[in-house]
C-alpha cells in the first residue's frame, strides 16, 4: 500500500500539524517550519521539537518532510538575494535537523534577468556552499521538479541533471517529483506507455532511486502549459489514470507521497480526506 499524506499548517504548533494530518487520514505529512513568506523566524525550542516528535510517534505519522520558504532563490543573479537565499536555506536545514525531519524540498530557483546557464551555475554554487556549511547535519536537500513558469529552472530533467552532475557532493541531493509540475512542463504521465517513457527518461538522467518524495497534485492547466496551478485529484487535466499508474508502480511502494492540493472543506468532509480516499481507491 502506498504511503500517502498531505501538507499541513503549523498554526498552533508543530504538534498541531501532526494532529491535523491524523484527522485527515494521513500516513505522512509535509510542513513549513516557519512562515513561508518571511525570511526570519523564532528559533525552534526544545519543548516544541519534543512535542512534534512525540506527536509523530503517538499518532503513527511517518516520513515528516519540510518545504522551504518561497522567498529563497538559489539561481538569482542578484548577489545580495543569492547570498540571503543561501543563508536562509542553511537555516532551513538546521530547523529540519532540530525537528528530526530528514529532507527539505526546494525549487531550484529562477534565473530572472540572467540566462539558463548562469542560473544553473548559481544553483550549483549555492548548493556547494550550503553543503559545506551543513556537512555535520543529517537533513538533506531535495530539488523539486518544477512547471517551468517564467524563468524557473528544474522543469526539464536535463536541467536537474546538470545540477546533479556539477555539485561537489551529489550524494547529498535527492529529488521530489511533483505530478502537476512534470505534466505542466510537458511530460506525459498516461497512458501506461507514455508514463513508462517519462519515468525511463527520469531514470536515465537522474536515477529513480534518487526520488525521496512525490507531490501528488492534479493540474488546473493543460500539459505543456508551464503554468503551476494545482487541482484536486481527478478534477484537472491529469485525470485519474496517471495516479493509478504511479500508485501501482512497485518501485515507489516505499516512497512517501504528499498532497499539495487546495485546502478547504466540501460539506462535512475536508479536501485532504477526500483526495486521500480517491487515491486509496485507485490502489484497490
Amino acid at each position: 500500500m502506498a504511503i500517502l499524506g498531505a501538507h499541513q499548517s503549523i498554526v498552533g504548533g508543530f504538534d498541531k500539524a501532526v494532529e491535523r494530518a491524523r484527522s485527515s487520514g494521513c500516513d505522512c505529512l509535509q510542513l513549513f517550519t516557519k512562515n513561508n513568506n518571511q525570511w526570519s523566524a523564532k528559533d525552534i525550542t526544545r519543548v516544541a521539537a519534543e512535542r512534534f516528535r512525540h506527536a509523530l510517534d503517538s499518532l503513527g505519522i511517518k516520513h515528516p518532510l519540510a518545504h522551504d520558504s518561497y522567498l529563497i532563490n538559489l539561481a538569482s543573479p542578484d548577489r545580495k538575494l543569492w547570498q540571503r537565499s543561501v543563508d536562509a536555506f542553511t537555516v532551513e536545514l538546521h530547523r529540519a535537523e532540530v525537528l528530526g525531519i530528514p529532507f527539505v524540498v526546494t525549487h531550484p530557483g529562477a534565473f530572472t534577468t540572467s540566462d539558463e546557464e548562469a542560473g544553473l551555475n548559481n544553483v550549483v554554487r549555492a548548493l556547494d556552499e550550503i553543503h559545506r556549511r551543513t556537512r555535520d547535519l543529517n537533513a538533506r536537500c531535495l530539488l523539486e521538479t518544477t512547471a517551468g513558469q517564467g524563468t524557473s529552472l528544474g522543469w526539464r530533467f536535463e536541467q536537474l541533471a546538470s545540477i546533479l552532475d556539477r555539485v561537489e557532493s551529489p550524494d547529498r541531493l535527492g529529488f521530489c517529483f511533483d505530478t502537476c509540475h512534470v505534466f505542466a512542463a510537458g511530460y506525459p504521465l498516461a497512458p501506461k506507455k507514455a508514463y513508462q517513457t517519462t519515468m525511463a527518461a527520469f531514470d536515465r538522467l537522474l536515477g529513480l532511486d534518487r526520488i525521496r518524495a512525490f507531490h501528488l497534485n492534479d493540474s488546473l492547466r493543460e500539459r505543456g502549459s508551464r503554468i503551476d496551478r494545482h487541482e484536486h485529484i481527478g478534477r484537472g487535466h491529469l485525470g485519474l489514470e496517471p495516479f493509478r499508474l504511479l500508485l501501482a508502480d512497485r518501485r515507489f511502494r516505499k516512497i512517501p507521497m504528499y498532497l499539495e492540493t487546495p485546502k478547504g472543506r466540501d460539506g462535512d468532509e475536508d479536501w485532504d480526506s477526500r483526495n486521500l480516499k480517491t487515491l486509496r481507491s485507485l490502489c484497490e
